[in-house]
């Protein structure tokens, strides 16, 4: 056979090869044309969900509802944050997709959408444990637009092996610390009424004088208050956040909570935070109790003003919130950042100074060249 035929019989055999590749992807991605686009999920009811999976492996994140509200299962069962759940809710019922890209499963692991190799994998399951439905998101792919560049991505339903194209895929983490409020205590310097932190040797209290200016009862002779670090520890209830957390009951004898930070507010409401320090790490348990035992009556017979009306409404108020932030916090241990926590710790040295001494003026030097006339 010629070298000519030969050379003939090559380049059909290369454009047999290619139309093959083609037969291929056509077939993988039929229907594609006559798809509507629309919504991933649709016709997903909150209530039916009794848990929620996120990712993989031997240990997904698991938010589980208990006792009408969702728990982070993965960190003892403490509270979900509600907010964060309807982010994630919301996040994977508006993933909108575009175009059915392909229907055949053994496309699955090339675009990522296997629950071993997808970046997100979300399943929604009843009480049973029988799945409801789920999201997979997979590879990512970059996606022109006239004006900007979005982060497409292949997404499919779990029980489905229908691979769409959605134009900008949800970010979905499966950190536990994600769906938990991580914000302690929250209060206003104006209504502090002093600050106490004692340590194994020594207590001292912060209050603020007339001026709105943090003083130190008994503050030593011969001393003067470090305004600057004074005013830290005074406020260090301003935004109170913890990084982590688990049970009590957990830990054992394993911390030392030896130090503490009270801070009573005008309301009466105290908060009482017990510390321990470990390797560098605090840790801290917290609770509130409002001190007033006053009770509040409504007279009957008596027609009360609208100022006293408010002023023991307020008293309720500070009460309930007292109590429920005890029994919210009761039991657990969180730990709280190095930042946070230097201004719960700070000892009596670090808040107080020798007082500086003025300085002397330096003594006039006569210049020898001068001459005084008599």
């Amino acid at each position: 056979m010629s070298d000519k035929k030969l050379t003939i019989l090559g380049v059909v055999a290369a454009i047999m090869v290619i139309w093959a590749v083609v037969q291929s992807r056509i077939s993988s991605r039929s229907q594609t044309a006559a798809y509507k686009a629309g919504y991933l999920i649709q016709g997903l009811d909150p209530t039916d969900i009794d848990s929620i999976v996120i990712g993989t492996g031997e240990n997904p994140l698991t938010l589980k509802r208990q006792q009408g509200r969702f728990v982070v299962v993965n960190k003892d069962n403490y509270p979900a944050a509600n907010t964060k759940l309807n982010e994630l809710l919301t996040s994977c019922m508006d993933i909108k997709t575009t175009e059915l890209y392909t229907d055949n499963a053994a496309n699955h692991k090339d675009l990522a959408v296997t629950e071993e190799t997808a970046q997100s994998v979300v399943k929604f399951l009843k009480a049973d444990s029988s799945l409801i439905t789920g999201v997979i998101i997979g590879k990512e792919r970059e996606q022109n637009t006239t004006s900007y560049v979005k982060k497409a991505a292949y997404v499919r339903q779990v029980s489905n092996d229908n691979v769409y194209i959605t134009p900008e895929a949800p970010r979905i983490t499966s950190r536990a610390m994600s769906y938990i409020d991580d914000k302690l205590i929250s209060v206003n310097r104006s209504n502090i009424e002093s600050v106490t932190v004692s340590g194994p040797n020594e207590i001292y209290t912060l209050k603020l004088d007339k001026d709105d200016k943090v003083v130190l009862e008994n503050l030593p002779a011969g001393k003067q208050l470090k305004d600057s670090d004074a005013d830290d520890v005074f406020e260090a209830l301003s935004s109170l956040g913890f990084e982590d957390v688990q049970k009590q009951s957990d830990v054992g004898e394993r911390f030392v909570f030896d130090r503490k930070f009270v801070c009573g507010l005008k309301d009466s409401t105290v908060y009482t935070l017990s510390i321990a320090q470990k390797n560098d790490t605090t840790y801290i348990t917290c609770t509130s109790e409002f001190t007033d035992t006053t009770p509040v009556t409504i007279a009957v017979d008596v027609e009360e003003s609208q100022e006293e009306l408010r002023i023991k409404e307020a008293k309720l108020l500070a009460q309930d919130k007292a109590t429920k932030f005890a029994d919210r916090h009761k039991g657990w241990i969180y730990r709280i950042s190095e930042s946070k926590a230097k201004n719960l710790v700070k000892k009596l040295s670090e808040i107080i100074e020798e007082p500086q001494k003025p300085e002397e003026p330096e003594p006039e030097i006569s210049d020898p060249n001068t001459s005084v006339a008599e």
